[in-house]
């Protein structure tokens, strides 16, 4: 561990690093360098604790990776956007995991009433999120239980709120080969669960969200 490592340390500790991936494969670098081909577009949080390559044993280059508080896709954010487009278009994946994980910060936090800034409009999604919820949730016997079930609902949401999407559209529109999968990280024994929303096809999204058929 290295919570209080001086940036002169990181450095010292990336030239280890480098010195260990050259060792093993001395063309590693010269091979990453040439070009990136990852098959994956990795959403998730930013939270310090869920590294999306180490939880999913891929290598540099392997996984295209855009994190945000609660992993959320939202229409008004360009950066995430972005990401997705260039992914599509530019990277050519075919598989998008969005990828939460139990006992969320953001999701806490979303659920509290506290002032916290200019991260509360953020969090505001995470709350319509709960208003959908709000029988269901409500019902659960502790706080961590109504943390955890909107963890994963707010992985659900995510997953819809991709397949609405234009660029998304887009692309099933145009018969690429594209699967959006909803998956949670748990903290505690660092398994994976597939929450079973996986998205192949624009069949499921409201006809409103939907591009017209070319032609």
């Amino acid at each position: 561990m290295c919570e209080k490592c001086s940036p002169s340390e990181l450095l010292e500790r990336n030239k280890s690093w480098a010195a260990a991936y050259q060792e093993k494969d001395p063309t590693f670098f010269s091979r990453l360098a040439a070009q990136q081909t990852p098959n994956y577009l990795w959403i998730g949080c930013s939270d310090a604790r869920v590294p999306a390559n180490d939880i999913v044993g891929m290598e540099p280059g392997e996984l295209f990776v855009h994190r945000n508080i609660a992993n959320q896709v939202i229409h008004t954010d360009f950066n995430g956007l972005s990401v997705v487009q260039f992914a599509l278009d530019i990277l050519k994946v075919e598989n998008i995991i969005v990828c939460g994980h139990y006992g969320c910060g953001g999701v806490r936090a979303a659920l509290a009433h506290e002032e916290l800034g200019i991260v509360d409009n953020w969090l505001r999604h995470i709350k319509d999120i709960y208003c959908r919820h709000k029988i269901e949730l409500q019902a659960l016997s502790s706080t961590d239980d109504e943390v955890n079930r909107l963890c994963e609902l707010n992985v659900m949401a995510q997953v819809e709120n991709l397949s609405k999407t234009k660029v998304v559209q887009r692309a099933w529109r145009n018969g690429r080969k594209l699967s959006i999968r909803g998956w949670i990280y748990g903290l505690n024994d660092g398994l994976i669960k597939d929450l079973a929303v996986t998205a192949s096809a624009p069949d499921g999204v409201d006809d409103i969200y939907r591009m017209a058929p070319k032609g």
